[in-house]
């Protein structure tokens, strides 16, 4: 009997010690993404000239309303120009700039720009992550001849770096926006 009584305290006092374990410890920490409502690309002139800006603004998020798209103005043939981005959510009061989370964490993040139907236009990124992989929130475009087409601005978060573009790169989208533009 005494065997059978310390059998079963062993058993308890077991039972106790492995349901007090931390096992919590190996649990990630949730890196929530941002809300981003609004992107804002700045494209300024070398040599002076009319900066020119393209906007996207989706404060409903997914919802029924589609985002507000503007372009300030038309590009001049032959000019290069230096391009930013800022990211902000505009649901917050003040807004909250979302770029500098991104420019924070640029090995989980990197912009891609596209050029379409018929533009002609290249891009070259100008900001890096320490890596020495593109992040993108800075990038310069030379306008080309005289066209029409589009621009695609498109933020990947945790793309495979390095890569060789959107079609490889994987991650999920945290913003995409396509402009309808003019190079004169």
């Amino acid at each position: 009997m005494k065997n059978l009584k310390l059998l079963a305290a062993i058993f308890i006092f077991s039972t106790l010690l492995m349901s007090c374990s931390d096992d919590d410890d190996d649990i990630p920490p949730v890196n929530e993404e941002e809300l981003i409502t609004t992107m804002t690309i700045t494209m300024v002139p070398n040599g002076g000239g009319t900066n020119v800006t393209l906007k996207t603004v989706d404060l409903d998020g997914d919802g029924p309303n589609q985002p507000v798209i503007t372009v300030s103005g038309p590009m001049t043939s032959g000019i290069t120009y230096m391009g930013s981005i800022e990211l902000l959510n505009e649901t917050e009061d003040p807004a909250e700039d979302i770029t500098v989370e991104v420019e924070e964490e640029a090995e989980e993040h990197q912009f891609f720009y596209t050029v379409g139907g018929g533009l002609d236009a290249t891009t070259e990124y100008k900001n890096f992550d320490m890596d020495g992989n593109p992040l993108g929130t800075e990038f310069s475009l030379d306008a080309g001849d005289a066209s029409t087409g589009t621009l695609t601005f498109t933020l990947r978060h945790e793309p495979k770096k390095p890569n060789t573009g959107i079609d490889d790169a994987g991650g999920e989208t945290d913003i995409t926006a396509t402009f309808p533009v003019e190079i004169e």
